[in-house]
């Protein structure tokens, strides 16, 4: 099961880096680790650095993808993203905290929302 849901984040992950070809974002990074958490996409958006977390779902069987991005979540994101900050020694940074979400209607079509600024802290 757990190979399952590995293999499926990684699906939904190129697709929105795919996704993200087509706009103004430069990847940084992919699936950045620590002890804290995963961001699964870091990107540079003009001068502001974005964290971005991928939710992907092959219906709507249990909800919107963006509904998993709950507080708890959120936190671990944010606490992940001060290591990246730290390691980094970016200390005067714009950053941002994106959602994208990927799922497939009834119909087979595939969608792609992305939600800037989703959420702070």
């Amino acid at each position: 099961m757990k190979t399952h849901n590995v293999k499926k984040g990684k699906a939904g992950e190129e697709l929105a880096v795919a996704f993200l070809k087509n706009s103004d974002h430069r990847l940084c990074e992919m699936n950045y680790k620590k002890p804290s958490g995963e961001i699964d996409l870091i990107t540079q958006d003009g001068d502001t650095l974005v964290f971005i977390e991928v939710k992907y779902r092959k219906n709507l069987d249990y909800g919107y993808p963006r509904e998993a991005v709950n507080r708890a979540k959120q936190k671990r994101i944010a606490k992940t993203a001060l290591w990246y900050l730290k390691e980094k020694q970016l200390d005067d940074v714009n950053i941002r905290f994106d959602v994208i979400e990927i799922y497939y209607c009834s119909d087979g079509e595939q969608v792609i929302n992305h939600f800037e600024s989703a959420f702070s802290f």
